[in-house]
């Protein structure tokens, strides 16, 4: 039977496990343990991150703002002073608009009415009733009468407002009238053809005494100071009724 000799099994073990000593062994641990150590904290880091971020969930910095110039209170002066300052909407455009919007659909709304003199709708109209009644539609009131009053009662527009939509256009010695569209033509009740447009032909052209604006607002107290048209000539009638082609 095969036997190992004591003194040489004590040698062996003693080059196989070397001797520790206190001033060696602590030092060793340390230094194998230290790693792990790191490691450890390390990972229990990881949760602490992980909280810190889901209180800001969309990803972005958050910073503390000091706001050295806050909004002034409601009613101080310097909010008074602010609203002074921002300016208002034009009013004036938007009720140009309106205007303008309503009395096209008031002028549409009589195409294709037969011509009768001396009338003002709703089925006939002559020339001045027509313009009477346009801006009567919407509101717009003045005293009815021939073409040649509303010339005397309303102001010449400036040049570059003539030919613009609403504007009365005059014709023939003030005996006929109607309402300008744009350059192209007009809008009027002809004696032949009834309430329709008319371009601005050079039949047309070659008649035009003039123009006349009515203002947008309400013209009663105008048109209250007027002096009442004088009664109609026969001579007058017939020179109407003969120049509303």
């Amino acid at each position: 039977m095969f036997r190992i000799d004591p003194a040489r099994s004590s040698r062996i073990e003693q080059l196989a496990l070397p001797q520790l000593n206190k001033e060696t062994f602590f030092p060793l641990i340390v230094r194998k343990l230290f790693p792990r150590f790191v490691a450890i904290a390390f990972a229990l880091s990881l949760p602490v991150a992980a909280a810190a971020q889901k209180k800001n969930p969309d990803d972005r910095q958050r910073y503390a703002l000091e706001i050295h110039n806050p909004l002034p209170e409601e009613g101080s002066k310097e909010s008074e002073s602010i609203a002074a300052n921002v300016p208002a909407p034009n009013a004036n455009v938007s009720a140009e608009q309106r205007f303008q919007t309503q009395l096209l659909t008031a002028i549409e709304s009589h195409l294709g009415a037969s011509y009768r003199f001396n009338t003002t709708g709703p089925g006939t109209f002559d020339c001045s009733g027509l313009v009477w009644r346009a801006f009567d539609d919407i509101g717009v009131s003045f005293q009815r009468g021939p073409a040649r009053s509303y010339w005397a009662v309303f102001a010449a527009p400036p040049k570059e407002e003539q030919f613009k939509f609403g504007t009365l256009v005059f014709f023939s010695g003030l005996a006929h009238v109607g309402i300008v569209a744009d350059e192209k033509g007009f809008y009027h009740s002809s004696r032949h053809h009834g309430v329709i447009y008319s371009p601005f032909n050079e039949y047309w052209l070659s008649r035009i005494d003039g123009f006349r604006r009515v203002p947008s607002q309400s013209l009663q107290s105008t048109a209250a100071k007027a002096k009442p048209a004088p009664a109609k000539t026969s001579s007058a009638v017939m020179l109407e009724q003969n120049n509303q082609r």
